[in-house]
């Protein structure tokens, strides 16, 4: 080789060299996860979401940062946290439910947003459509209300004596609400009594729980809402104690003892909300992004909550269900 060319290829090599140092390193992205629950409650589907990523190339501690942000019960909290979250200038705010995303909703309509278990958005005004979402919210809703009979079904095949029971939900939470509506029209179908008892806070809860019992209630139909949500250990001990069977919408209840939980498989919705996260990310606009539903569903039973109250479960159910606690 020519010495002019030699120099000539080591000061390229050079120039190369210092343009390779100088370029700055591949950014770290930012989000934050909302929540009005608390981090111990969240633990399953923070882990999903987090697996989620992985699965789609985004690490938490590499390329990416998590900021968390969690209610712990008091909705109204919410506020303060997303904002603090909107200070930070995050990428991306991931909520839970609906007292979240609207808080969150309130905060930006800058902010990209992806709802997880919410449950009317085109009734509560989140997005314009499923298909068409067409503002800065996006996501996955949790919208089953016909779950909520099919929880009822499942009570009367395991108590076909029941004929009244009561029902706790929250008339703040428009999911509750509808649920509670949902409920009432099966309870009517399948000859059952339904108390409908409001609870806000714990408080109320303490209240009507006692309540229920004086009404003479058969059961106990819990109504998916975050303030029943974050009291399920404080619910299953009173219906065990109070000997009533008891049914929820989530694992969560029947780990905690109640009696039997059916519906969405939430941590399943976070590991998909990890697609909306690597979409935005990489320039997809959230308004375009249709919404989901849920896909994937499952019966938990509590064996051991079933024999403290006396009751069979029907081996038909026993050989459908995902999880049976022993």
């Amino acid at each position: 080789m020519k010495r002019r060319e030699f120099i000539g290829l080591a000061a390229g090599a050079a120039t190369w060299a210092h343009g390779a140092r100088a370029q700055p390193a591949a950014s770290v992205r930012r989000i934050g996860v909302l929540s009005p629950f608390s981090p111990a409650e969240t633990l399953l589907w923070n882990k999903a979401l987090l697996q989620g990523l992985r699965d789609v190339g985004w690490v938490d501690g590499k390329n990416l940062t998590v900021e968390y942000r969690y209610a712990e019960g008091n909705k109204e909290r919410l506020s303060d946290l997303v904002s603090d979250l909107v200070r930070q200038k995050v990428d991306i705010v991931v909520t839970t439910v609906t007292l979240d995303t609207l808080a969150a909703k309130k905060a930006t309509t800058e902010i990209p947003i992806i709802m997880v278990a919410v449950g009317d958005p085109v009734a509560t005004g989140f997005v314009n459509s499923l298909a068409r979402p067409g503002g800065n919210i996006t996501g996955l809703s949790q919208m089953t209300p016909d779950l909520t009979g099919k929880r009822l079904e499942l009570l009367k095949e395991i108590v076909p004596g029941v004929s009244a029971v009561a029902m706790l939900f929250d008339p703040e939470d428009s999911l509750s609400v509808l649920d509670a509506k949902e409920a009432r029209l099966s309870a009517q179908r399948l000859g059952i009594e339904v108390h409908s008892l409001e609870v806000r806070n714990r408080v109320d809860l303490e209240k009507v729980l006692h309540e229920a019992v004086a009404l003479r209630a058969g059961a106990l139909v819990i109504i998916p809402a975050p303030v029943l949500f974050a009291n399920l250990k404080l619910i299953a001990d009173f219906a065990i104690q109070a000997r009533l069977p008891s049914t929820f919408h989530l694992r969560e209840f029947a780990a905690s003892g109640g009696l039997i939980a059916y519906g969405v498989d939430r941590s399943d919705l976070f590991r998909r909300a990890a697609s909306y996260v690597d979409k935005i990310l990489k320039g997809a606009n959230p308004a375009d992004l249709p919404v989901e539903q849920p896909t994937k569903f499952e019966l938990v039973i509590n064996l051991k909550t079933a024999k403290a109250l006396g009751l069979t479960i029907p081996p038909n159910l026993l050989s459908i269900a995902d999880d049976v606690i022993e």
